[in-house]
């Protein structure tokens, strides 16, 4: 192994800590209104412990973005994780801020979270986080791009994902909202699959070397676009070919206890979906 390069790995592996850590605090600081290791120690909240994680992993894929392009020098790399990381902060808790006001706008995610320990809600922030996180992943990932293409690429993947839970929302025989603010976990579930599954989409579809914006966005959009209308046709497989002998709605909210696992498939078909539309198209 090359001495210089592993010193230079070492260097940057504590620069991004550090800017993980301010990630870290900003988000405590955004969210006074409970205090983080309470509730996942002492109250010991899974719903909190979802939202946390997903947050953290979005973190981590934002900053890896910064790291995966080729290396000039040390000092170039460490200046772009600094101004790309301190973006990603940005636009994820961006991203939290319009998961509460737009996709679960009926309530209040920290009333969902700290009161009721909603699981549902937490594994919805917590994919919002993560297909965020792709999205960023792929804008910074190549050449040729800056911080304001980033935050073009972010803020047409946040559009996309908004549409996406709409649509969701409009092929399935229950509202979303109403069965997520019951405590249905299931419901929660399947929504986070589908947010997680387009930010695979819309993410891989923004990874490479950016040329113009008349170049690159027609076959962003035109992906992301296939990956909006495919979404019934992959309930409807799963429905079909994942689980046949039972009806998906049923499992998710058609019976007392709603039926987790059959939403983990639901959820799984929607992640394995957006892979085989990225190899395939």
């Amino acid at each position: 192994m090359n001495i210089d390069r592993f010193i230079t790995g070492i260097i940057l592996i504590a620069v991004f800590f550090i800017i993980f850590f301010i990630g870290k605090l900003i988000n405590d600081l955004l969210h006074r209104e409970y205090k983080l290791t309470e509730e996942l120690v002492e109250k010991d909240n899974p719903a909190m412990a979802l939202a946390m994680v997903g947050y953290y992993f979005g973190l981590v894929l934002a900053l890896g973005g910064t790291m995966t392009g080729p290396h000039t020098s040390i000092v170039d790399d460490i200046l772009d994780l600094s101004i790309y990381g301190t973006l990603g902060i940005v636009l994820l808790n961006i991203s939290w801020f319009l998961c509460d006001k737009i996709l679960l706008y009926k309530f209040k995610l920290s009333d969902e979270l700290i009161r009721d320990k909603n699981q549902g809600t937490g594994a919805v922030i917590c994919a919002v986080n993560i297909a965020s996180g792709l999205i960023i992943f792929g804008a910074v990932s190549g050449e040729g791009g800056n911080i304001w293409t980033t935050t073009g690429f972010w803020a047409l993947g946040q559009l996309i994902l908004i549409i996406a839970v709409k649509v969701y929302n409009l092929i399935t025989p229950y509202n979303v909202h109403d069965e997520i603010e019951k405590d249905n976990v299931a419901a929660g579930v399947s929504v986070a699959g589908l947010v997680i599954g387009m930010g695979i989409v819309v993410g891989l579809a923004a990874q490479g070397d950016f040329s113009s914006w008349k170049e690159d966005l027609p076959p962003y959009l035109a992906i992301s676009l296939f990956g909006l209308v495919i979404l019934p046709v992959v309930r409807l497989l799963t429905d079909k070919i994942l689980l046949p002998t039972v009806k998906l709605t049923d499992e998710i909210v058609g019976q007392e206890t709603p039926n987790i696992g059959a939403a983990y498939i639901e959820a799984f078909s929607y992640i394995a979906a957006a892979f085989i539309i990225y190899w395939c198209v």
